[in-house]
């Protein structure tokens, strides 16, 4: 009887010890899952403001002079296109994160390109405080789209790292945790800008 007992206390022991591990390796990724889609969230905020100073651009030099229509458009599109695409922590897939970041992509282009434009065709506007204030919210912008990228992306590696170690993987492969997708540089990022004053 005491041999039975004991067989009984050890496996109930066992199970136990199982189900404590498979419990908290399965917390532990929903906390890493969390902070990913904290990340994701901070860079869409990032992305946002910047979408929100693009009609602030626009009315600062459309009040300092005549506009070219079509980089207005063509700023407005982009920028509707940004807001457009959101993505919560279930979509941040591979695909879906180049996807975005290609829509962010061609609104920071077509807003290099009408800053571009007004300096070239409007020196004067250069010198108002409103423009350099301006310029310097959009420096800003852009330096800290960057910094929550690097973050999303470091979020990203701890998380996809937790979910492929074994044995953790078996618990992640049976909960449906799945890899998140990384933001990459843009093609042609590595080739230096031209900067051209004619």
């Amino acid at each position: 009887m005491k041999k039975n007992t004991g067989i009984i206390v050890g496996i109930v022991a066992a199970v136990a010890i199982i189900a404590g591990w498979f419990i908290s390796t399965r917390n532990s990724f929903v906390t890493v899952e969390e902070n990913t889609n904290g990340a994701w969230a901070d860079v869409q905020t990032a992305y946002q403001r910047r979408a929100d100073l693009v009609p602030q651009l626009i009315e600062t030099v459309k009040g300092a002079s005549n506009y070219e229509q079509g980089t207005f458009i063509a700023v407005t599109e982009a920028r509707s296109k940004a807001i457009e695409m959101n993505l919560n922590g279930e979509d941040i897939t591979p695909e879906n994160v180049a996807k975005f970041q290609q829509i962010q992509d061609n609104l920071k282009t077509e807003l290099t390109k009408a800053i571009n434009v007004t300096v070239e065709r409007y020196p004067e506007l250069t010198a108002t405080g409103a423009y350099k204030d301006l310029m310097v919210q959009l420096e800003g912008t852009e330096n800290r789209i960057s910094v929550e990228r690097k973050k999303f992306n470091d979020a990203v590696m701890a998380y996809n790292k937790k979910i492929r170690m074994f044995p953790a993987s078996m618990v992640a492969n049976m909960c449906g945790f799945e890899k998140k997708g990384f933001f990459e540089a843009s093609a042609g990022a590595e080739v230096a800008p031209t900067v051209s004053f004619e």
